[in-house]
């Protein structure tokens, strides 16, 4: 099955040309630890989940382009032509010359209904192109206006339109020091909405990218083409193909929608995060080795103890041996301090991989009451290497990991809110505070929710 991703702003179409770009070289990569025959599969696999052939042979990719000014996606489309592996459709985008501003509501509001009609007409074109249709992946952030603004209008539309394809958005979290000033009520707006519209949120939080690149890969400038980067190796890991049961070299027809059954048992609770190991620079990697108990035990510590990253995982936090007293009676950090889990997807790739016992996380502690692992726990195998990585292991979880930042920023907007500070940016675009109203009272339910796992 075929997935149909819809980049949307600056940051949603750099960060969607590193996520085609990754997955390209690795599905075309040499890889010695699979058969010619099995490897064959796998980049038959991924043409067909993300990429069209075109008659000279190069793959274009299954993507639309929007923005509203032309200077990234111009960029884009040249930085893919001038691989000369693949590229994107030349009549596979939109752009225009006025851009959101930096604000939702004009994104939403204007740029929404205004472009409606070719916006839409040219994801109508790309689904058309698909022998069947997996569903929809959206690349965005929340902090700006076009990709937050208009990306919200165009998802409600396709819940409109296609209501029964899957449509996953991915979001990207800002920075908490801040990029834009209203950044904060931004967020809460893209939140809230496509709560409503979408079927799940895979957020990757800049601040722990950030973090990643620094300590992790040791780049001592980090640019966002940098952090673009990890974040389409982690969505590579997850979304290249993978058996689709064990001892199978069959590859999984529709991994969105094996993804949102295995992780969104409820419509309540749709936000997913990604961790992976191992991870490090191309220099250090050469002098490392790895086994699957490793790897696997520091993925579930950094689970538990809701470490982003390798470094500076908490190795004191440990599951309750019983259920914590009730909601009142505990401050937000004593609620956290462990990080309940609903649902869990651990996603393989490498040598001797089904050897890898990945016993650790079919523990009932990690685990809400009301979902026993049988039904929260799942894992995803290939003995085909991913990147450079002999071995490596991803984690895509539905757990309380978002809480803390979702509660900054709620409270954050609030504060700006209650002294009214630039509502008239947004209510002159038509977005009332009732609007507003609204979207705390959605994400402060979402916040005790998974605050009561």
């Amino acid at each position: 099955m075929s997935i149909v991703t819809v980049q949307l702003g600056q940051c949603g179409n750099q960060i969607g040309f590193e996520v085609f770009d990754a997955l390209f070289s690795d599905s075309h990569c040499t890889q010695g630890l699979c058969s010619k025959r099995e490897n064959e599969a796998y980049q038959s696999s991924c043409k067909e989940r993300f990429f069209n052939e075109e008659e000279n042979g190069v793959p274009i990719a299954r993507a639309v382009l929007v923005d509203m000014e032309p200077k990234v996606i111009n960029q884009t489309l040249s930085k893919a032509t001038q691989s000369s592996r693949w590229k994107y459709g030349q009549r596979s985008c939109f752009c225009q010359r006025q851009g959101s501003g930096n604000n939702w509501a004009y994104g939403y509001s204007v740029h929404g209904p205004r472009h409606e009609e070719p916006v839409m007409n040219l994801i109508q074109k790309e689904v058309e192109k698909c022998d069947s249709l997996g569903g929809f992946f959206f690349i965005m952030s929340m902090a700006g206006g076009t990709g937050s603004g208009l990306g919200t209008f165009i998802t409600q539309n396709l819940q409109d339109q296609y209501s029964s394809s899957l449509k996953m958005n991915h979001i990207i979290w800002p920075y908490g020091t801040g990029e834009v000033i209203v950044q904060n009520y931004n967020s809460i707006l893209t939140l809230s909405h496509l709560y409503r519209s979408s079927d799940a949120l895979l957020v990757h939080e800049n601040d722990a990218v950030h973090k990643i690149c620094a300590k992790l890969m040791n780049i001592k400038q980090i640019s966002f083409n940098n952090i673009n980067q990890v974040i389409a190796h982690q969505l590579g890991s997850v979304f290249q193909p993978t058996y689709s049961e064990e001892g199978s070299f069959h590859y999984r027809r529709n991994p969105l929608g094996d993804l949102m059954e295995n992780l969104v048992p409820h419509p309540e609770f749709k936000m997913l995060g990604v961790r992976d190991v191992p991870r490090m620079s191309e220099n250090s990697l050469a002098y490392s080795t790895f086994t699957w108990a490793g790897l696997l035990k520091r993925l579930r510590q950094m689970l538990i103890s809701n470490a982003k990253m390798e470094e500076g995982i908490d190795w004191q936090v440990q599951p309750p041996l019983s259920r914590p007293p009730p909601l009142g009676k505990r401050s937000l950090s004593e609620q956290l301090r462990f990080n309940t889990s609903i649902a869990n997807l651990v996603v393989l790739r490498g040598k001797d991989v089904h050897s890898a016992d990945v016993g650790g996380f079919k523990d009932p502690a990690l685990y809400t009451s009301w979902l026993g692992p049988d039904n929260a726990f799942n894992v995803w195998k290939t003995q085909r290497a991913f990147s450079k990585y002999e071995k490596s292991a991803a984690l895509v979880s539905n757990s309380q990991f978002l809480v803390k930042p979702l509660d900054m920023i709620v409270s954050k907007a609030w504060n700006m809110f209650a002294s009214k500070a630039y509502i008239h940016q947004y209510t002159k675009f038509g977005i009332e505070e009732e609007d507003f109203l609204d979207s705390f009272t959605l994400l402060e339910q979402v916040v005790v929710s998974y605050c009561n796992l």
